[in-house]
């Protein structure tokens, strides 16, 4: 191989290089290399339409200005003229690609994932993920073709790079919109910004409109990011909550397109009670087609219950947003999001995005004078849930593991024996060689009881040789 070649992808490159739920993702300096990005950079901007700029912004990660540097320079190879936006949510790249016409935008971020791992989403025209037609063929590209630095410099067509941070001010004013001059006028939040990329405007919207903030891991930081903090840690956030006297608490993950809530007893809101109580309010002013709800598979059971109840309809998707999102568009929903906190709303044309529904349920509970915690009783209960992680050998995630008998009459024995008050999830990571076992029951020694009685028989059965 000449000098100029870009290396091999190596074996845990090829293991890892598969666009999962929410795009490629890995370790920097052993997935994420600056080979990778530059060949990823290059056939991406081959699989996106001849039109337009190219968006790419970032998370705060260590790693982000490097990764946007390989990435340039891959598509400008390509022809792709690339627009730099820095530091911003991953919604504002989704959003802004529609607004300006561009062809299509890269978020570099790994969400909530530690410092030491980044990542790339990839949006098309329309600022929605990339089809799997186009996820497979740059994979393909990747995987069989290489590339040679002198014969990419040697096109005639090359793209040039602009820094365009500027254009961040229209979704930060298409932010402060979406609440339709809804106030919050001395309202005490507590917001939970991750050191991540709602840095960027999540202190700024909530004290445009008027809310008495306190702020917590409020700077960009990469070596912190997701570091005991944000959505998936919310034990600070409580605390702050309560030691405050504040309202409410919200937190955001590395790329700030999930948010987590916390009302002033302590209490979490998650994406379910998310997806209730906005639908809630959109159902009695009519604007929630069906009374129809999307969610995934992951959403609790008690949710479920609780809506059908109120004459609503819930449909469940794979995990991932680009799943909940085709469904939402196939069957005419406006509003849908994972347990996770990451909402879609025809609010903001279904684009993810932690700081609007934040703002949405803060003004919501502001207008209608009820405290989150006084929403939060109007909710639902949640059916006790159990999460079992269960470590197996990767031939048999590769193998079809759905189709071991012995598996299946267990799980049909224990959905035989909870009936409408319980059930069995069973389902492969997507970035680990896991399987996770997870029940729901309305007695809790229930559902721990047949999570660990199935996730005995996982290890049992797929951990064998045969």
């Amino acid at each position: 191989m000449g000098e100029n070649s870009i290396h091999p992808l190596s074996s845990s490159q090829e293991m890892h290089l598969k666009f999962g739920t929410d795009g490629i993702r890995g370790r920097v300096g052993k997935v994420i290399t600056a080979d990778l990005l530059l060949q990823l950079g290059y056939w991406v901007g081959h699989a996106l339409p001849n039109k337009g700029p190219v968006l790419i912004g970032k998370d705060s990660r260590s790693s982000g200005s490097m990764i946007t540097a390989a990435l340039t320079e891959g598509l400008t190879a390509s022809g792709k003229e690339v627009w730099d936006l820095g530091l911003c949510p991953t919604p504002a790249v989704a959003g802004l690609v529609k607004k300006v016409g561009a062809a299509g935008g890269l978020m570099i971020s790994a969400s909530h994932n530690p410092p030491e791992d980044n990542g790339v989403k990839v949006f098309g025209e329309d600022g929605s993920k990339l089809n799997s037609k186009q996820q497979k063929l740059i994979e393909k590209n990747l995987r069989e073709d290489s590339l040679n630095l002198n014969s990419m410099h040697s096109l005639n067509s090359v793209g040039k790079a602009y820094n365009r941070n500027e254009l961040l001010k229209h979704y930060r004013d298409a932010l402060i919109a979406s609440v339709k001059h809804q106030r919050l006028d001395k309202v005490r939040i507590v917001l939970d910004l991750c050191w991540g990329s709602a840095t960027a405007f999540g202190k700024e919207v909530f004290e445009a409109l008027g809310a008495d903030l306190t702020v917590l891991h409020g700077l960009p930081n990469g070596r912190q990011i997701n570091v005991g903090c944000g959505s998936t840690n919310l034990e600070i956030l409580r605390k702050e909550v309560l030691n405050q006297g504040a309202e409410m608490g919200f937190a955001f993950d590395g790329d700030a397109d999930r948010m987590m809530g916390v009302d002033s007893l302590g209490r979490v809101l998650d994406g379910d009670h998310v997806l209730y109580l906005w639908g809630s309010v959109l159902k009695k002013k009519n604007a929630l087609p069906k009374q129809r709800l999307v969610a995934t598979i992951m959403s609790n059971l008690g949710f479920e219950r609780a809506w059908e109840e109120r004459g609503g309809l819930l449909d469940r998707t794979q995990v991932g947003d680009q799943h909940v999102h085709a469904a939402m568009l196939a069957k005419g929903a406006a509003l849908g999001g994972e347990q996770s906190g990451h909402i879609l709303s025809a609010a903001n044309e279904f684009c993810g995005d932690g700081v609007l529904t934040a703002l949405q349920i803060a003004t919501l509970c502001n207008q209608n004078n009820l405290s989150l915690s006084e929403w939060l009783d109007q909710s639902f209960t949640a059916f006790p849930q159990k999460l079992t992680n269960v470590p197996i050998p990767s031939k048999a995630i590769n193998r079809d593991w759905k189709n071991c008998n012995e598996l299946k009459e267990a799980i049909h024995k224990a959905e035989t024996s909870m009936g409408k008050e319980g059930r069995v999830l069973l389902r492969a990571s997507g970035t680990e060689p896991i399987i996770r076992v997870m029940v729901e029951a309305i007695d809790p020694r229930i559902a721990d009881n047949w999570s660990a009685h199935l996730a005995e028989l996982v290890a049992h059965y797929l951990n064998s040789s045969d």
